[in-house]
C-alpha cells in the first residue's frame, strides 16, 4: 500500500520551528535564549524580516508582538499564515493600555495564547510546550484521518469492481442495476451470471448494518453467488451456501437476499427470497391506448433471512412462469425505507413506478432514481439502495 508522506513534527520526531518576532532586541534574545536548548530558534528583528524568513524557515509556532513600528503582530501573522496555513501563534505585548481588546483581537485571530512582557521563564517555556504537544497530537489525529480516508477510497474501488455491471444483456434477457451507497462503502450488493442459453443468474442482497462492517459482508454474498458455477446458479444452492458462510458469525450480523434464475426459452422463474423485500414481476400490455401495465405480482419472502439464528435449510425455492414481456424489480429496503420531508417512500410509489406507462421511453430505474432523490429534497441518505430491473424478451 502507498505510504502517506509524512511531514509534521510528530510524524518525523524532529525540533519543532519556533519563529520570534519583536523589534526589541533585549526581549528578542531573552525569548531566543529560553527555548533554543529545546527547538530550532528564527528570531527576526523586524515584520518584514519576519515575513521573508516564513518561507525557508517554516516555522510551526509563531511567537510575535503586537506593537511594532511599520505594521502590527496581527498584520505580520495574517502575513505569515498565507504563507504558512496552520501556524501556531503566541502573541506578546508590552502595552499596558487597554489589554482586554487586544486579548479579544488574539483570541478572534486563532492566538493559542496572550502574554505581556516582561515574560517569565518558565511561563513562556510551558506555554511553548504544551502548544505545540497539541500541535503534535493534532497531526496526528490528521493523519489517522488520512490514512482512514485513503483506505476507504482503496476500499470503495475493491468492491465497486465486485460488483456486476450497470448494463448487461444474454440471449435476449437485459438487465440494468442503480446502486448508491449512505456512507463511503456500501452494504449492498448485485451481480449476474449467464448460466447458459437463455438463463441468467440474478442476486441483490443487503448486509445488515452501514459502512465498513456491511460491506464486508457483501465479500461473502459475493463468493456464495460466483462459486455456485457448478451447481448452475440454483437459486437454493446459492443461499445454502451463503447461509453456511453466514453461521460463523453472532446472529447480529445477516444478510436479507433475493436469488433469481431466469430461464428465457422455459419462460420460468425460479427464486429465493431470503427475508428481502419483495420483488416484483409482470408483464406488458401491447395495446398503445392501455395507459397502465397489469398489477405487479409481489414474489414475496420464501424463507428468513440468512444468519446464524436460523438452522441450515430454512429456505424453499419458488417457481414461477414468465409473462409475456416480462418484467422483473428487485430492490433492498433503502428504497421503500427512504426518508423524505413527506416521511417514507413507501413500496405504494414503487409501484405506481412499476404500472405508469406515462414516461416508457425513459427506463424504469431511471425514473425510480430521479424520483428518489426528488423525495429526499437535499436530506443524506441514512440507508444504502439498490435496484436491479430484468427484461425478459
Amino acid at each position: 500500500m502507498k505510504q502517506l508522506p509524512q511531514t509534521g513534527i510528530f510524524s518525523t520526531g524532529r525540533q519543532a520551528r519556533v519563529l520570534i518576532v519583536d523589534d526589541e532586541p533585549g526581549v528578542l534574545r531573552a525569548a531566543e535564549r529560553v527555548l533554543e536548548s529545546h527547538h530550532a530558534v528564527a528570531a527576526a528583528s523586524s515584520p518584514a524580516e519576519a515575513i521573508m524568513l516564513t518561507p525557508t524557515f517554516r516555522p510551526d509556532l509563531v511567537i510575535c508582538d503586537i506593537r511594532m513600528p511599520g505594521m502590527d503582530g496581527f498584520e505580520v501573522v495574517e502575513r505569515i499564515r498565507a504563507a504558512r496555513p496552520g501556524v501556531d501563534v503566541i502573541f506578546m505585548t508590552g502595552s499596558h493600555t487597554d489589554p482586554d481588546a487586544q486579548l479579544v483581537r488574539s483570541i478572534k485571530d486563532r492566538a493559542f495564547y496572550f502574554i505581556q512582557k516582561p515574560f517569565d521563564r518558565q511561563v513562556l517555556m510551558t506555554l511553548v510546550e504544551r502548544c505545540l504537544e497539541l500541535r503534535r497530537l493534532r497531526e496526528a489525529e490528521s493523519m489517522h484521518l488520512r490514512r482512514i480516508e485513503q483506505e476507504l477510497a482503496e476500499a470503495k474501488i475493491v468492491q465497486n469492481a465486485m460488483l456486476g455491471p450497470t448494463t448487461a444483456e444474454f440471449d435476449g434477457i437485459t438487465l440494468h442495476a442503480r446502486s448508491k451507497a449512505c456512507s463511503e462503502l456500501c452494504g449492498d450488493f448485485y451481480d449476474f451470471a449467464h448460466v447458459g442459453p437463455d438463463r441468467v443468474a440474478v442476486i441483490v442482497a443487503d448486509a445488515c448494518g452501514h459502512g465498513v462492517s456491511a460491506a464486508l459482508l457483501t465479500a461473502s454474498v459475493k463468493s456464495a453467488f460466483q462459486t455456485n458455477i457448478s451447481d448452475g446458479f440454483d437459486p437454493l444452492a446459492v443461499i445454502d451456501r451463503l447461509a453456511g458462510t453466514m453461521a460463523a458469525f453472532t446472529p447480529d450480523r445477516f444478510v436479507t437476499a433475493f436469488v433469481a434464475l431466469i430461464d428465457r426459452a422455459a419462460r420460468q422463474l425460479s427464486y429465493v427470497n431470503a427475508g428481502h423485500p419483495a420483488a416484483f414481476l409482470w408483464g406488458r400490455h401491447t395495446e398503445p391506448h392501455t395507459e397502465r401495465n397489469p398489477a405487479p405480482e409481489p414474489l414475496n419472502s420464501s424463507g428468513p433471512w440468512v444468519g446464524s439464528a436460523f438452522p441450515l435449510k430454512s429456505w424453499e425455492i419458488e417457481r414461477i412462469n414468465l409473462p409475456h414481456s416480462a418484467r422483473l424489480l428487485v430492490y433492498t429496503d433503502g428504497v421503500p425505507d427512504l426518508r423524505g420531508p413527506e416521511g417514507r417512500f413507501g413500496i405504494s410509489r414503487v409501484v405506481d413506478h412499476v404500472t405508469d406507462r406515462s414516461a416508457e421511453n425513459a427506463t424504469l430505474l431511471d425514473r425510480l432514481t430521479a424520483d428518489l432523490s426528488f423525495f429526499t429534497a437535499g436530506r443524506p441518505l441514512t440507508d444504502d439502495y439498490t435496484m436491479v430491473q430484468a427484461v425478459v424478451r
